[in-house]
């Protein structure tokens, strides 16, 4: 589960954090996971429960944000909101799209003390 791996790499970066700017503990967390991501929010959220077991970031609240996925078409020029990879442009069919959002994985900003 490739999912248990970033929550730890974001449990890492978290507590890179917390020596850097002297906190103790972290009660909320706020991922931004875009929708292009290939990440399974809710395995995530599985992995950050084990992965912050033992840190300053034990039983920190986890929120989940999910921006949509974002291209730009290159058959009729728009940016075109796109809910997988691989999908055709929902304006003209076409299939030449460029990837221009949707595919983070972030951490957007923490609540410490």
């Amino acid at each position: 589960m490739h999912e248990l791996d970033l929550a730890r790499s974001v449990v890492d970066a978290i507590q890179a954090e917390a020596v850097k700017q002297s906190f103790r503990k972290v009660d909320l967390i706020v991922l931004e996971i875009g929708a292009l991501s290939c990440v399974d929010p809710h395995a995530l959220e599985f992995g950050m429960d084990a992965a912050t077991r033992g840190t300053c970031a034990e039983g920190a609240k986890l929120e989940i944000q999910s921006p949509p996925g974002e291209a730009q078409c290159f058959g009729c020029g728009e940016t075109v909101a796109l809910a997988r990879k691989g999908d055709p442009c929902p304006n003209c069919g076409s299939f030449q799209l460029v990837v221009s959002g949707g595919e983070e994985l972030k951490i957007k900003s923490l609540e410490v003390h």
